[in-house]
Formats: C-alpha cells, sequence, structure tokens
C-alpha cells in the first residue's frame, strides 16, 4: 500500500470517523471514497485540499513529500 494512502486512513481511523461520515463531507459517495483508499481511484487535488483542511495538516504530509503534518503558515 501507498504511504499516502495509509496516512489518509489512519487520519481517519485516529479520528474515529467512519467512510460514509468523511465521504459526505467531501460530497462524493462512501464508494468512491473507499476506492481512494484503497488505491482503486486518483486522488484529485481537490479532495487533498479538502483533506488537508479537515485534517488540519500539510497536503505535504497527506501525499508523503513530508513527514511534517503542520502546516507552514
Amino acid at each position: 500500500m501507498l504511504l499516502y494512502l495509509k496516512r489518509i486512513r489512519d487520519l481517519r481511523e485516529d479520528n474515529d470517523l467512519k467512510q460514509k461520515e468523511l465521504a459526505d463531507y467531501l460530497n462524493i459517495s462512501q464508494q468512491y471514497y473507499s476506492n481512494i483508499e484503497k488505491g482503486e481511484r486518483t486522488i484529485s487535488a481537490e479532495i487533498v485540499k479538502q483533506l488537508s483542511l479537515f485534517y488540519n495538516v500539510s497536503s505535504d504530509y497527506l501525499l508523503e513529500i513530508t513527514d511534517n503534518k503542520e502546516i507552514n503558515k
């Protein structure tokens, strides 16, 4: 599994969220979100942005460019 997929799943699980809850926030279906976590669907830049804002982590962290979760201001 690609690290960025694991990070996205781990953040969801660490926040005790179901895929359906996050899919509703992102305005996508639960199946679509599930396919993102499984690596069966490419994650769009817009979804990366929304997840970054939702979890208050940097998009670079989500995409495994860095291990630093903090958003640079």
